[in-house]
């Protein structure tokens, strides 16, 4: 509705504009193209996505603009006659205007054409013999050079005044225009010698060698798919080999929390195979099974060890593709026996258990009275079917309707997967209804009236919705006292709380069954898609803490030694050569 309300209120000006220019009356006219404007600098933020809905029916911004100008010349003809060097003088104006923008345009696109050929680029490296150059300003390096579009202002709003004014207002837009455009080339000038890659490679590599990484994180894939690699930073942090994280994609970097750690992002694979600066390393951990591993997989001096990005019950985790690594290194016991019942051809000499150090913070106290609180964090979709364990779709909006409704009252935490809704739309809709549904909740609470604590009531719960990297899972974890998820590494995580969980039953499989099949699951409530379970589970006595512990073990390893002792100790022992 809202977004009516705006594409009505922007295409309504324009009859209003050309009536004023017509008529004329300079002064509703003003108003008209005040509002115009006003609305143009909202509806982008008020009305996503209204550019490109406009745009598809050939009613984009360039135009719109264009319509603005033409409709300021018929108020200077009609006010000042179509034959007036005035009129003349403006028109000329106008079409400058457009010219400075498309030369901007060009000057911007080349800019960002050339910093997009760098054959690498990186982080926590000195690449300083590079000089790279700065930045220009945000309106200087927007390709679509709206900023110059709004130029106009000065013509069209000077039209009011008269002719003369609109003339000067289109004089002194050329000129502001034309200096942010010439502005651009020493930008662009700078920027050059990045495009010549055996210089580029060149200079990367000699500091890369001289860190001298033995230890690589390889990660490729899609930006949503970066807390793959962003679990794995802090634990290489802390090893004592020196690591160093490449990556495939341009921009992946800023999708990585910080961290100490060199990163080398090679889109060509081609520069990849004769980037001869990472040949001193020994080991390469994979997080996740994505084509452009080959590239890496290829280099006959590196050992390769499948780390995943999570420890579950999915398929995922026992993947027949693994056969490719040297190594698959799981967390504890449960992950050999998967690839034990699977029968993928992965051989069981080549699985080490190396613990999950990431687990490390996760804290076994929740955080109690005055209220409870209830994590729910269902996975996604799947590549396919077979990989359908989400509870988004069939039964995620009235799970968090009955949490919301429940007596006494819970607090809801919502943190669904970060690739939820790339597949199927109707989990996209689910998750669009379950934030609606929280954020209604808070709305209503916000005004309702509540009287202080002095008083012995309540206070008050506010729910929370993480669909960002920020808070952290585990984070959240810290922050709930029960957990409601799918079959996913979720539930594997969570069970270093120790606290209590439920598992979404899909599948509809028997309880017996269920339990078997993923054994993750076996100290937790399993939840039917009638919800059946669920009174119990916020309201029964937990009866699985000793469960709980006991499994535990099973999927994570021994306490002692720690799990990052352990993983450290995998990866000397790969270049001790056991």
């Amino acid at each position: 509705m809202r977004r009516l309300i705006v594409i009505a209120a922007l295409l309504g000006c324009y009859p209003l504009l050309l009536v004023a220019a017509l008529w004329p009356a300079p002064v509703l006219f003003g108003v008209a193209a005040v509002a115009s404007y006003a609305i143009e600098c909202v509806a982008p933020r008020a009305a996503r996505p209204l550019p490109e809905l406009l745009g598809k029916v050939h009613l984009g911004t360039t135009l719109r603009f264009a319509a603005r100008e033409t409709m300021a010349l018929l108020l200077v003809a009609r006010t000042a006659g179509a034959d007036s060097p005035w009129f003349v003088a403006l028109a000329a104006g106008v079409l400058a205007i457009h010219a400075v923008r498309a030369l901007h345009t060009g000057l911007a696109m080349r800019l960002r054409q050339m910093l997009s050929m760098m054959p690498v680029t990186t982080r926590n490296l000195d690449v300083s013999a590079l000089r790279i150059p700065k930045m220009p300003p945000p309106p200087l390096r927007d390709a679509r050079s709206l900023p110059f579009l709004f130029l106009d202002v000065l013509p069209v709003l000077g039209a009011v005044l008269g002719p003369v004014a609109a003339t000067l207002g289109a004089g002194l837009a050329l000129v502001a225009g034309l200096a942010g455009a010439l502005a651009l080339i020493p930008y662009v000038r700078r920027a050059a010698p990045l495009t010549d890659t055996a210089r580029v490679l060149e200079v990367v590599g000699e500091q890369v060698e001289r860190y001298k990484p033995e230890v690589i994180l390889y990660f490729s894939g899609a930006t949503a798919a970066a807390y793959q690699a962003r679990m794995w930073l802090p634990t290489l942090e802390r090893i004592n080999r020196r690591a160093i994280v490449v990556l495939r994609e341009r921009g992946m970097a800023r999708h990585l929390e910080s961290t100490r750690l060199p990163m080398l992002c090679i889109p060509s694979s081609a520069d990849l195979m004769s980037f001869r600066a990472l040949a001193n390393a020994r080991l390469c951990l994979y997080v996740s099974n994505v084509g452009r591993n080959v590239h890496m997989l290829r280099i006959p001096t590196l050992r390769s060890a499948f780390l995943n990005h999570g420890d579950s019950d999915k398929e995922a985790s026992f993947n027949p593709f693994s056969r490719v690594y040297d190594e698959v290194w799981v967390a504890g016991p449960a992950g050999r026996d998967r690839y034990r019942r699977a029968k993928v051809g992965v051989r069981d000499e080549n699985i080490h258990e190396v613990g999950r150090p990431q687990l490390e913070g996760i804290s076994t106290e929740g955080p109690g009275l005055p209220y409870r609180t209830v994590l729910y964090a269902p996975t996604w979709e799947g590549w396919n079917d077979d990989l359908f364990h989400t509870s988004l779709i069939t039964m995620g909006p009235r799970l968090v309707r009955a949490l919301l409704d429940h007596r006494p009252p819970l607090r809801v935490i919502y943190k669904p997967h970060p690739l939820t809704g790339h597949r199927a739309k109707s989990a996209l809709r689910a998750h669009r209804k379950i934030v609606a549904m929280i954020e209604a909740a808070e709305l209503a609470k916000s005004k309702a009236r509540h009287p202080s604590r002095a008083e012995g009531t309540e206070p008050r719960i506010r729910h929370l919705i993480v669909t960002g990297p920020e808070p952290h899972l585990y984070d959240c974890f810290n922050e709930c006292d029960l957990l409601i998820s799918d079959i996913s590494s979720v539930v594997a995580d969570f069970l270093a709380s120790e606290k209590p969980y439920a598992v979404t039953n899909v599948s509809g499989l028997p309880e017996r069954a269920f339990y078997e099949r993923y054994p993750s699951t076996e100290a937790g409530v399993l939840l039917g898609e009638d919800l059946s379970g669920l009174a119990e589970f916020l309201d029964g006595e937990d009866t699985l803490a000793r469960a709980r512990v006991k499994l535990r073990s099973y999927l994570f390893g021994p306490e002692y030694p720690d799990a990052l002792t352990r993983f450290n100790a995998a990866v000397e022992r790969v270049f001790s050569g056991s």
